[in-house]
């Protein structure tokens, strides 16, 4: 089956407690609501302690922005508040669209986040309508998210495509099931005015905000929409809001094909590489190992099927994030003798599958039902068929595998309420956009697209390889980053770390 886009950002691997906080909107917040919202950016939030170190919280939002009255759906937020001065909050999201900046938080803000910034910040992570806590999609039990994950379906026949509709419509059938009206109502935009009363939520009366991958697609939205509001904004591994879905998938097969060529230079210099010969070769011995998986599917040790679509999702996890080629390098060693077990597990944690079978979160699930509002998809078989023929072209191993993504939305319940376009941001803060020139997920190009389109910004570029770069690169990042947040200095436009 078609490999969607996968923008999450994987190289993702405690604060003080306290009482109760309720927090009471300052007057100038109040004052500033729109008044059809002002309920929702008054409201009184408690933030309780919470996973140990953390507090955590619901804010009311409108299911339907333009019928605020018509009934709300809750964002869960979880803080980990500052030991030192606060200058307020920096709202967090890491990517997908699907990912969970509660987990992401939870799990890795003592970490990610340098000891400057979070000296400086409550650092707050929330689950995106339609994500996880957040008024989940949900569609599949865990046992039917294995059955489909495992089918094998033939795109080179129209009965393969067919096939395929078919099954996606009986999933999306469930998703609107399952759901109910708010899988209509979790587009980007809707998400980027929530990102507001979140603001509205934690007291300030401008947004400070670091994006990750899709999460820079969500603060360029949220820039377009009240520019006025932007305070200190990081968007890392950026996004080009300009592209149809089929110009993102093409960015993305061409960019894994230059990462995967990168890891192959690099093992056959390292010892103990499964493969031999020049770059060249070692991506034919790649293709043929592919080739071979699709004419004849494995068996992992647990009896899965791992089909040819499986090990390539998981040949691209390790993509993500360079200090983890090692563990491609394993896994290709295990396949070239017939144990395709650790390319399984790198697929099933792309899938938040955990090793008793069930699955963590509904990122999957997410990720299509956003897309497929956010963006109009190419959905005939003639016009997907062409865009394999392109994508084939453009990346020879991996292209035939990001083809036919119309097919996750062409019965879905819901139309695109958006058509993609250049972002419009009027404001007069800085923005700093940051590139990554080995990022496969998000092409460098989409970075310097972006810093044009915002105008008031700047782009700071790592050379270096995987996605994103803050948290995971150098300290030339990581202090011109720290020092535009904390101190207010934002870098020369163009600087390169």
């Amino acid at each position: 089956m078609a490999l969607a886009l996968v923008l999450s950002s994987c190289t993702l691997l405690g604060g003080g407690s306290g009482a109760n906080n309720p927090s009471t909107p300052k007057p100038e917040i109040a004052s500033s609501a729109p008044a059809e919202l002002k309920s929702y950016y008054t409201q009184q939030v408690d933030w309780t302690p919470c996973e140990t170190d953390f507090k955590c919280a619901k804010i009311k939002v409108p299911l339907d922005y333009s019928k605020p009255d018509g009934g709300s759906i809750e964002i869960a937020a979880l803080k980990l508040p500052t030991k030192g001065t606060s200058k307020g909050s920096l709202l967090i999201n890491p990517g997908g669209p699907g990912g969970s900046g509660y987990d992401f938080v939870r799990d890795a803000g003592a970490t990610h986040f340098s000891e400057k910034l979070r000296a400086n910040y409550d650092i707050v992570g929330f689950d995106p309508r339609g994500v996880q806590r957040s008024a989940p999609v949900t569609c599949l039990t865990d046992q039917e998210r294995d059955a489909a994950r495992a089918k094998i379906y033939d795109m080179d026949t129209d009965a393969g495509v067919a096939e395929t509709l078919a099954d996606n419509k009986v999933i999306a059938a469930k998703c609107a099931e399952k759901t109910g009206a708010v899988l209509g109502k979790i587009d980007t935009i809707s998400s980027a005015r929530d990102l507001d009363i979140l603001r509205a939520a934690v007291n300030d009366t401008k947004l400070n905000y670091m994006g990750f991958s899709y999460g820079t697609f969500l603060g360029s939205t949220y820039a377009s929409l009240f520019p006025d509001n932007v305070g200190r904004m990081v968007l890392d591994g950026a996004m080009d809001p300009s592209l149809s879905n089929e110009e993102l998938t093409s960015g993305q097969a061409k960019a894994f094909e230059k990462a995967l060529r990168s890891y192959v230079e690099r093992c056959l210099q390292t010892g103990g590489c499964p493969l031999s010969g020049s770059v060249d070769d070692g991506i034919r011995q790649i293709q043929d190992v592919i080739a071979a998986v699709e004419a004849n599917p494995m068996r992992a040790k647990d009896g899965r099927l791992v089909s040819a679509s499986t090990l390539v999702t998981g040949m691209i996890v390790p993509l993500y994030n360079d200090d983890n080629w090692p563990l491609l390098t394993q896994a290709f060693g295990a396949i070239m003798k017939n144990d395709p077990t650790p390319f399984l597990r790198l697929a099933d944690f792309n899938a938040e599958r955990e090793p008793d079978g069930s699955y963590s979160s509904n990122s999957t699930f997410a990720f299509t039902a956003i897309n497929c509002l956010d963006y109009p998809m190419v959905t005939d078989t003639a016009g997907m068929r062409a865009d394999e023929q392109q994508l084939r072209l453009e990346s020879p191993t991996f292209g035939k595998y990001f083809a036919f993504g119309g097919t996750n939305c062409k019965d879905w319940p819901y139309k695109n309420v958006r058509t993609p376009a250049p972002v419009d941001y009027k404001g007069s803060t800085d923005i700093l956009v940051v590139g990554t020139t080995g990022d496969p997920a998000t092409p460098v190009e989409w970075a310097a697209a972006l810093r044009k389109q915002l105008g008031q910004a700047s782009l700071l570029t790592w050379k270096g390889e995987g996605h994103t770069a803050y948290g995971r690169s150098n300290d030339c990042i990581g202090n011109a980053v720290d020092g535009y947040l904390v101190d207010g200095k934002t870098p020369a436009d163009n600087t390169v770390c």
